[in-house]
């Protein structure tokens, strides 16, 4: 296959796991995202400051789409084993846990 048959993704998939959280409490404004393909805290880094997208489908239609996205950002690592901290514009709906998410390449620090 040449370059311009294969698709250029711009993103890395992730998974939401959950809210960040203590024993007792929960913090829906921070959610926990692991990403595809890291699996320690420097690896983790870089993707500090990038963008993050929940994309789903919608029943109403607007502006000729069914499909909606709510943005946020990569803070901060989350422990040792590559999970981080996104803050999202809109919390995500506890009904996201375990959907998938897009990680951007960009904004790009290199």
């Amino acid at each position: 296959m040449s370059t311009e048959q294969q698709g250029h993704r711009l993103y890395v998939k992730g998974r939401h796991l959950s809210y960040q959280r203590s024993k007792h409490a929960l913090t829906p404004n921070t959610s926990l995202v692991k990403i595809e393909g890291v699996d320690d805290q420097k690896a983790a880094s870089f993707y500090l400051g990038k963008k993050v997208a929940f994309v789903y489908r919608a029943k109403r239609e607007v502006r000729g789409s069914n499909i909606r996205v709510i943005w946020g950002k990569v803070t901060r690592p989350h422990g040792n084993s590559g999970v981080v901290r996104a803050k999202f514009r809109h919390n995500l709906p506890p009904k996201s846990f375990g959907a998938t998410v897009r990680v951007m390449l960009y904004p790009s620090n290199i």
